[in-house]
């Protein structure tokens, strides 16, 4: 398959990065958000961070350029029409994925792949809703996507090997790791991280010890490069929970019940480093 220019619905957190990465890989970017303010605020973003890397000569001269001038942005949901392949970006709740996968079913050509970034909703699930569920795969980045190298591929039970095969080497081709991970909630990532920050929560909301002393306790007792209350900040308190609700709902299973804190912390709008608040100020 011949893939030039690549959709991206999504221009948050996530969809940025994916953004920076496709477009340093020198694939042309189509970014689409129901605003186009929320694009020209993600673009914005990768330009002054990549001007500050050239400044410390830690990208050469021009990267910035070159990278900017592969993105194009819209609030045009039709613009999409032109996309070779296609990545979804979007909030993380199953109607919302539905109802874009069902636009974007009848907006694209037949043969167009859509990969989704969802963390733990079911690929099967979005694929049904579509007249292409053998083209439709999960391909989850982590954050920030233009520095982590692991992503995803999760194949829904609908999808044929031939969109793993195409898919496995778009991402080798982004300057990625693939790893292939059947369908199951959180997949591995998120299954096994998740569940730590969920407890982190738990400690602190026992008073068991502060918020930076269960960081500074598995940074230097379990060797983590972050805390996990730190991290549950980057990754944004909101996710952590969805996936956390995603967890208990489709397992049964107590353990993956969220913790009252970080439900607390979601309904006061503290969801992190996006919001300037979490367990930390930002």
């Amino acid at each position: 398959m011949n893939i030039k220019t690549i959709g991206l619905l999504g221009a948050g957190t996530m969809g940025q990065g994916i953004a920076w990465t496709l477009a340093s890989a020198d694939y042309q970017v189509i970014l689409y958000d129901i605003k186009q303010d929320f694009c020209d605020k993600a673009v914005k973003a990768i330009g002054k961070s990549l001007g500050k890397l050239e400044e410390k000569g830690k990208a050469p001269a021009g990267t910035k350029d070159a990278v900017l001038n592969n993105i194009k942005t819209t609030g045009k949901f039709e613009d999409l029409a032109a996309s070779d392949f296609v990545i979804e970006a979007v909030f993380e709740n199953m109607e919302v994925k539905k109802d874009v996968y069902t636009r974007l079913d009848a907006l694209l050509k037949p043969e167009v792949i859509i990969g989704t970034n969802t963390s733990s909703l079911s690929i099967t699930e979005i694929a049904a809703i579509t007249k292409r569920a053998d083209r439709v795969i999960g391909m989850h980045f982590f954050n920030p996507a233009n520095v982590m190298k692991l992503v995803e591929i999760i194949p829904a039970l609908q999808t044929s090997e031939e969109t793993v095969a195409v898919v496995t080497e778009l991402t080798k081709k982004i300057g990625k790791t693939p790893v292939k991970v059947k369908e199951g909630p959180g997949f591995v990532v998120n299954r096994i991280l998740t569940p730590g920050m969920n407890e982190a929560c738990s400690i602190l909301y026992e008073n068991l010890a502060t918020a930076e002393d269960i960081d500074t306790a598995m940074k230097l007792g379990a060797n983590w490069p972050m805390g996990p209350l730190a991290l549950c900040d980057l990754v944004g308190t909101d996710i952590a929970l969805a996936v956390m609700n995603t967890l208990y709902e489709e397992t049964g299973d107590p353990k993956y019940r969220p913790s009252t804190l970080l439900k607390q912390y979601v309904r006061a709008g503290w969801l992190g480093r996006k919001t300037g608040r979490g367990f930390f100020e930002y």
